[in-house]
Order: C-alpha cells, then sequence, then structure tokens
C-alpha cells in the first residue's frame, strides 16, 4: 500500500484500543506492517476488526497478545515481529496507565505495591523496550515515539500521585535516550495529551461511560480550558505521533512535542478541582 510509512514496520504498544489503536490504524493506512498489541484479547479483536474493515491485508498487520512489563511479553512481541516482517523502523511506546491502588486508597497513603505497578507499566516497559529494539532500530536508522501526558508538567495531582510521577521520569529518560541514540542514527521523541476521550479516565477513576463523557463534554466546551471547543479524540494524538515518527516530516525534531490541549492555568486550577470532582461521584 502507498503511504509514507510503506516499507516500514511499526510496533505500537498498547494498540487495543484509544491512542493506541488510531495510531496503528494510522500507520497501516500509510503503507506500515504493524504490530499491534495488549493483554486484552477481547480489545485486540477490535482492532484487527478495524484494521479488516479499513481494508488493511493480513500480510500487512501481526496481533501480539502480550503483557509488556513482562520480559517474556517484550521478547515475544519484538521476535514475532522480526519472524513475520523481517526488520523494524518504528517503536511506539503508547502502553500506559493510572492502576487504582488494590486498597482504594488515595494520595499518599497509596501502596508502595501501587507505585510500583505504575512505574513498571508506564516506565520500566519503555526502557526495557528501547534496550531491547535499539540494535533493530539502529540498523534501519528508526524511529522511537514515547507517549506521555500533559499530567507530566510542574504540577501536582493529590488523588494519584504516581502516574504523574511515572510520566515526569518518562519524560526526562526520553530526553536521555533522544541524546545517546541520534548519534545511531534512532530519533527519540515524546508527545504529552492533555484531555482525550479513551478509555483511561474510566479506568483510572472507576467512573460510568456517562460520568466520563459528561466530563469530556464539559471540559471541551469550556473555551478557558480547551481552547478548540472539545476534548481531544486519540486520531488527533495518533496524527502527532504519525509526525514524529516520519523523518521526512519531523527529521530535525528530537526529544520532545507537547501537545498544549489544555491551557497551563486553568489545568492547575479548574481541571484539577473538577476532575476531584467527578471522581467523587
Amino acid at each position: 500500500m502507498p503511504g509514507r510509512f510503506a516499507k516500514k514496520v511499526a510496533i505500537i504498544t498498547g494498540s487495543s484500543f484509544g491512542i493506541g489503536r488510531e495510531t496503528a490504524l494510522l500507520f497501516a493506512k500509510e503503507g506500515a506492517k504493524v504490530t499491534v498489541t495488549g493483554r486484552n484479547e477481547e480489545r485486540l479483536e477490535g482492532t484487527k476488526k478495524a484494521l479488516i474493515d479499513a481494508g488493511i491485508p493480513e500480510s500487512n498487520y501481526l496481533i501480539v497478545p502480550a503483557d509488556i512489563t513482562t520480559s517474556a511479553g517484550q521478547d515475544s512481541l519484538i521476535s514475532e515481529t522480526l519472524n513475520k516482517f523481517g526488520k523494524i523502523n518504528i517503536l511506539v511506546n503508547n502502553a500506559g496507565a493510572s492502576l487504582p491502588d488494590a486498597q482504594k486508597k488515595f494520595g499518599i497513603d497509596q501502596g508502595v505495591d501501587t507505585y510500583e505497578k505504575v512505574m513498571k507499566l508506564n516506565v520500566q516497559s519503555v526502557i526495557e523496550m528501547t534496550q531491547k529494539v535499539r540494535p533493530h532500530l539502529a540498523k534501519s536508522k528508526g524511529e522511537i515515539v514515547n507517549v506521555s501526558s500533559v499530567v507530566a508538567l510542574k504540577f501536582g495531582f493529590a488523588r494519584t500521585p504516581y502516574y504523574p510521577l511515572a510520566k515526569a521520569a518518562l519524560d526526562q529518560y526520553t530526553r536521555s535516550a533522544a541524546i545517546d541514540l541520534i548519534a545511531e542514527g534512532i530519533r527519540v521523541n515524546t508527545v504529552n495529551p492533555g484531555i482525550v476521550q479513551t478509555g483511561f479516565l474510566g479506568s483510572a477513576t472507576g467512573m460510568s461511560g456517562d460520568a466520563c463523557q459528561e466530563f469530556y463534554d464539559n471540559m471541551g466546551s469550556n473555551p478557558s480550558v480547551v481552547p478548540v471547543g472539545f476534548s481531544g479524540r486519540p486520531d488527533h494524538i495518533a496524527k502527532a505521533i504519525a509526525f514524529l515518527a516520519d523523518r521526512d516530516s519531523s527529521e530535525y525534531i528530537i526529544v520532545s512535542l507537547y501537545l498544549w490541549i489544555l491551557t497551563h492555568k486553568f489545568f492547575r486550577t479548574f481541571i484539577v478541582n473538577s476532575f476531584s470532582l467527578y471522581t467523587r461521584q
């Protein structure tokens, strides 16, 4: 299939739904051979259906159920990609989440076990995947795009402190990796989305689907919060990821692309207060 990613092979972690699914779909539409992965096999079937519906031939995608936080899952993802496609050009580290505390605690009362799980998913898995894919990307002069979050910026989240901590760590790791790996021809970048309508909010807070949609609608309709007038969609972020993964479009860029969907002033006040209100409902 013709497109800017023709002859490219991309691994997209956390691509069973949301931003990852839209990224896999966009890359495949633009000619890439994509490896889709996640832990939820039902959601993976949803991504497969989206690829089929878009007319993507079976030869151009690979579905690998895997837990990205395990060494076995990472190794399986990489080896199966190489077995089917023969190379790796792009790694999108999209898998991430704010995990609920097992004891249903919030703030600094959340357990260290919760901290360890959040860091393992959002940071350690990225470090391990980067190390393991590095020789293949050096050979192909490839790209890494890490998906972080606006919560990594310099203000606190009292209810769920570990997720912002993890994303801030991911941003710093991305800066270091970008400086290190560019010498081998590997570009490393990150995107930091704001409010995007995915399943993230419900899984992180336990909010119902209706409550989540109300939150997105209210945030998006307030021009002081989201000037464009609506909350982001996964395909908006997928397009930014594709821009950074396309060397013809973004050759001179390494390290970061912040998606300022939210204004700094109101994110510190209105958004945080509103989010806390919704999560108490």
